[in-house]
């Protein structure tokens, strides 16, 4: 059995395979360490990397070494304070601080951490590990088609551009081959003949001129065979077929009544992120359209949704049907993946929440690939939570969770969107 070890250079990250490796076996510090980071950063630097810090103690490695050897005998003096078995709590800070918080120590050495930076690309990885769209697999994406362009071989027509120099030479060097093989064996048969006529150059003076003429001949023509001609030319040929669509819409519904504070519209907000981020790693683009909404529905851009105060009542249908008329005029369901989420502090008037309901069940939920609705609120259920809990055992593409604070978001989004087995 042969063993292949790649020495090749990577770039810029020449210990992309060490990388890898190090991640691979300290995945759970770094999972945590990022799901951290979705409680703890900023909205705007959530797609960014992340520095993750490791307790020296756990990347420590085993080795073997070579003991001190032989027979010792020592005395141990004892102490008044503790006996065998006795615990003792451990400072709270100074040295042997593995948090790398609290107050320096003037005595003692602390424990060093190591810190690890990982890209973008590993951040989101690791952030949305074992997580997957509901019944993706179910409902195919293939609703619209568009032309993509592939590799076709290749032609003996085209444009520059296109020219395969590496094909053009190999039907250049097999013309020359055909053409000038018949006369090479030709020049070896006459220059044999030659040979054996050159012993006696006074009797066969005059076949041998002829015989010399007739080579020489022969080796022009063999030099007029062009090195490449147009018909050796080779272009590359590219076809187009068409494929599955990728395109996706996200709605984001949420209420902005009065009773949303800025602080449950921030919750909601990275909820969203979150969400936005998930979808861009299935779908090659995702439009995202807000809805926010009062007694009111309307279509407002990102920072109007999230800023812009808002008071008065309630009315969460006039939401849905400003999301219908909005798929009806612009987002057709057999030609886009149709995605929502919807926040709200749960409050509803209590003769809107059966129509809202209504709307879901007969017009919305047969258009969409997932409904998701998070109820941010620290306060008993509504009459819009218990009409909505029995839209979820009727489609099970509708899925509703219940957020108390900021550390609920990342727990309950991995809840709405793990992995499921295929049945």
């Amino acid at each position: 059995m042969a063993h292949f070890i790649d020495r090749r250079l990577n770039g810029r990250n020449k210990s992309a395979v060490n990388r890898q490796r190090f991640i691979r076996r300290y995945q759970q510090q770094l999972k945590k360490a990022v799901a951290d980071a979705v409680l703890k950063r900023s909205i705007q630097d959530i797609e960014h990397g992340e520095q993750v810090s490791i307790p020296s103690k756990d990347i420590s490695e085993p080795f073997f070494h070579q003991g001190k050897g032989g027979y010792k005998e020592q005395v141990h003096p004892g102490n008044e304070q503790f006996s065998a078995g006795d615990k003792f709590e451990r400072p709270s800070a100074g040295a042997g601080s593995s948090q790398g918080q609290g107050e320096a120590s003037a005595e003692g050495q602390g424990a060093d951490e190591f810190i690890f930076t990982i890209s973008k690309e590993e951040y989101l990885d690791l952030l949305f590990d074992g997580l997957a769209l509901p019944n993706l697999e179910k409902n195919k994406l293939n609703k619209i088609s568009e032309l993509k362009t592939f590799r076709a071989g290749h032609t003996a027509d085209g444009v520059p551009a296109n020219i395969n120099v590496v094909r053009s030479l190999r039907q250049s060097l097999a013309r020359r081959i055909a053409l000038q093989s018949a006369k090479r064996k030709s020049i070896i048969a006459l220059e044999r003949t030659l040979a054996e006529l050159s012993r006696r150059p006074a009797e066969n003076y005059q076949q041998v001129l002829a015989i010399e003429e007739e080579i020489a001949q022969l080796k022009r023509r063999i030099a007029a065979v062009p090195f490449i001609d147009t018909f050796d030319l080779r272009y590359n040929n590219f076809i187009q077929r068409p494929i599955p669509s990728t395109q996706a819409v996200m709605f984001c519904i949420m209420d902005v009544s009065g009773s949303m504070d800025q602080a449950t519209k921030d919750m909601a907000k990275r909820f969203y992120l979150l969400l936005y981020l998930f979808l861009t790693r299935s779908y090659k683009n995702v439009e995202v359209v807000f809805i926010r909404h009062h007694t009111q529905a309307k279509e407002v851009d990102e920072q109007e949704f999230f800023y812009s105060p808002e008071t008065g009542g309630t009315i969460v249908s006039s939401a849905l049907r400003l999301m219908k008329d909005i798929i009806d005029s612009r987002y057709p369901a057999e030609q886009w993946n149709i995605y929502a989420a919807q926040a709200s502090d749960g409050d509803n008037w209590a003769d809107d929440s059966p129509l809202c309901r209504e709307l879901l069940e007969k017009e919305l939920m047969p258009l969409v690939r997932y409904y998701a609705y998070i109820e941010i609120t620290h306060r008993a259920h509504q009459s819009l939570w218990q009409e909505y809990q029995a839209l979820g055992q009727q489609f099970p593409h509708f899925a509703m969770e219940h957020i108390r604070e900021v550390a609920d978001i990342y727990p309950v989004f991995k809840d709405l969107f793990k992995k499921q087995q295929a049945a």
